[in-house]
C-alpha cells in the first residue's frame, strides 16, 4: 500500500515538516495523553506521584487508593476553550473551539483487613481497597486556520517536485496526488527538459483551514493496599480508546493575477478509531508522617487502530467547469506508546497543608506501529528519527485557608516530543476546594499554552512556507464528591 497524504497540515500536534507518513505523527499524538484526574489534582498541576488519599490515583499512581479508610466516590465535568492565533505570510488569523466534555468519574471502596485478637491494628496488612474510574485522557478539539498571499512559491510548485521523484523513481503519476494535479493542468511536462514543470504563477492567496474533534478515554481499574500506614502498594489496568476525527482543506487561489486564473483546493478527511490496554504498578512510602515517596511504572499501551482517510484535488479556471479527483483509504494497525516511569515527593505540613513534585519519562521515539495491511518501515524510520526522550514535571501545593476551605496552585510541564521545531506544552492551574461532612467541591481553572510552526507543503528551506501558531487552552474543572 502506497498512501500519500502530502499535504497534510499538522495542526493537532507539532512537526517539522509534513513529506512524511501520516501514522507516525498519528502514532504520537495519541502518545501524548494527560492524567485524567480530579479537580483537586488538576489544580496542583496534576502532581499526584506521592500524594495519595485523592481519587485520581484510580487511574494515577494506585498505590495511592491504599489511604482510603472510608468508600469515596466523585464526578468531574469540563469547559474547554482553544484559541490558535497564527501568522502566514505576515497575515494574522485565529480559529477558536469550545467544547463541555465529561472529564472523570471515580470510585474507591475501602475494604479493611480482619486482625487476629490481641495483635497491633496499626501493623501489618491493614486494608486492600479497590477502585474503578473513567478518564478523558486526550482532547482533540480544535480550529486552525491561516491565509495569506504567497510571492515565493505556488504549490504548484510542491506537485511539481513530487511528479519529478516518481520521475526519478520509476512510478507512475496515476492514482497519486501528483497525477491528479497533472490531469486538472496545475503542472506539465517539458518534453525538451524531460522532467515536470509548474503551470502555476506566485502571487495567489494561500488558505488552510483544519477542524479536529474526538478525543481519548481510559476505563481503569485498580487495587490499593496499606501496610503498617508505612507503605502503600497498588497495581491498576487501563481499558483506553481513541475517537479522531480531522478535516483539513488547503486553497491556493489565483484568480486575481492577469493570467492562468485558478482556483486549486487540496481537501483531507480522516476518521480514526482504536482500542487498547495497558498496566501500572506503584509505591507510596512514608519514612516519617510529614514525608511521601511514590513512584509508578506505566507499561506502553497497546492499540489496534482502524483508520479510514480520504484525500482530494479539485481545481477550476476562470471560465471552465470544475475538475476533482480523490480516493479513500482504510487500514488497521497496532500501535505501542513510549513506556513511562514516574517519581514524586509529597511534604505536608500537620493539617496546614503540603507541596509536592513529580518527574515523568518516557521516550517517544521508541513507539512502533505494525501492520498487515502496509509496509511500516517509513513509519518506524521517521518516528526514530525526528521524535526522542522527554522529561514531564509538575508541581504543586494546597492549603487550608479556613476550617474546611482550601487553596490550591500548580504548574505542569509537558516536554516536546520533537527534536527540532515545536516547544514544550506549559499549564498554569488554580483551584479551591470546599468540604462539608460527607461531601466536597472542588474547582479548578487552568491556562495551557504551546508554540508550533507548520507547512502545507515542503519544497525546500528558502522557498517552503511556514505557518507560525500560538495556541492557548482556558480549561475549567468542577469536582462533586461524597464520601459513604
Amino acid at each position: 500500500m502506497k498512501i500519500k497524504y502530502y499535504l497534510m497540515v499538522m495542526a493537532t500536534v507539532a512537526i517539522t515538516k509534513t513529506s512524511f507518513a501520516q501514522y507516525s505523527r498519528d502514532a504520537i499524538l495519541f502518545s501524548t495523553s494527560q492524567p485524567g484526574s480530579t479537580s483537586r489534582i488538576k489544580a496542583i498541576g496534576n502532581a499526584q506521584m506521592a500524594v495519595g488519599g485523592d481519587l485520581s490515583s484510580v487511574s494515577g499512581n494506585p498505590a495511592g487508593i491504599g489511604f482510603f479508610t472510608r468508600s469515596e466516590l466523585s464526578i468531574t465535568p469540563e469547559f474547554n476553550a482553544t484559541d490558535t492565533k497564527s501568522t502566514y505570510l505576515g497575515q494574522s488569523n485565529s480559529g477558536k473551539s469550545n467544547n463541555v466534555n465529561f472529564n472523570n468519574a471515580a470510585v474507591v471502596f475501602y475494604t479493611r483487613l480482619n486482625t487476629p485478637r490481641g495483635q497491633d491494628k496499626s501493623k501489618g496488612w491493614l486494608s486492600v481497597n479497590w477502585g474503578a474510574s473513567y478518564n478523558r485522557t486526550n482532547n482533540f478539539y480544535q480550529n486552525t486556520y491561516y491565509s495569506g498571499v504567497n510571492t515565493n512559491s505556488s504549490v504548484t510548485d510542491y506537485y511539481t517536485s513530487l511528479a519529478n521523484q516518481a520521475l526519478d523513481q520509476g512510478y507512475s503519476l496515476d492514482g497519486y496526488l501528483e497525477g491528479w494535479a497533472y490531469n486538472q493542468g496545475l503542472i506539465n511536462f517539458n518534453t525538451g527538459a524531460d522532467q515536470y514543470q509548474p503551470s502555476g504563477a506566485f502571487g495567489g492567496t494561500q488558505t488552510n483551514r483544519t477542524t479536529s474533534s474526538g478525543g481519548q478515554t481510559e476505563l481503569n481499574l485498580s487495587m490499593g493496599a496499606n501496610y503498617s500506614n508505612k507503605l502503600y502498594l497498588g497495581l491498576g489496568l487501563g481499558f483506553t480508546t481513541i475517537r479522531y476525527n480531522t478535516t483539513t482543506n488547503f486553497s491556493e487561489d489565483n484568480v486575481t493575477l492577469a493570467n492562468r486564473q485558478y482556483v486549486a483546493n487540496y481537501s483531507f478527511d480522516q476518521a480514526t478509531r482504536g482500542n487498547g490496554f495497558n498496566a501500572r504498578l506503584g509505591f507510596i512510602y512514608k519514612p516519617v508522617n510529614a514525608l511521601r515517596i511514590g513512584a509508578t511504572l506505566t507499561t506502553p499501551t497497546w492499540y489496534t487502530v482502524d483508520d479510514v482517510s480520504s484525500e482530494g484535488l479539485a481545481t477550476q479556471y476562470a471560465g471552465s467547469a470544475r475538475m476533482s479527483d480523490g480516493d479513500t483509504y482504510q487500514t488497521q494497525y497496532n500501535l505501542r506508546t513510549p513506556l513511562k516511569v514516574a517519581g514524586g515527593l509529597a511534604i505536608f505540613v500537620g493539617k496546614y497543608g503540603f507541596i509536592t513534585g513529580d518527574v515523568e519519562y518516557l521516550d517517544y521515539s521508541n513507539t512502533k506501529l505494525t501492520s498487515n495491511e502496509y509496509n511500516v518501515d517509513n513509519d518506524n524510520r521517521d518516528i526514530r528519527t525526528l521524535y526522542r526522550s522527554t522529561v514531564n514535571a509538575r508541581a504543586g501545593a494546597e492549603a487550608r485557608i479556613a476550617g474546611a476551605l482550601f487553596f490550591r496552585g500548580g504548574y505542569g510541564i509537558q516536554g516536546n516530543p520533537l527534536k527540532q521545531n515545536g516547544s514544550d506544552i506549559k499549564t498554569a492551574s488554580g483551584g479551591l476546594g470546599y468540604r462539608f461532612g460527607n461531601y466536597y467541591i472542588d474547582a479548578t481553572y487552568t491556562h495551557v499554552t504551546t508554540k508550533q510552526n507548520v507547512q502545507p507543503y515542503d519544497i525546500g528551506v528558502q522557498y517552503s512556507p511556514v505557518a507560525a501558531l500560538q495556541r492557548k487552552g482556558d480549561n475549567a474543572y468542577l469536582t462533586l464528591g461524597i464520601r459513604f
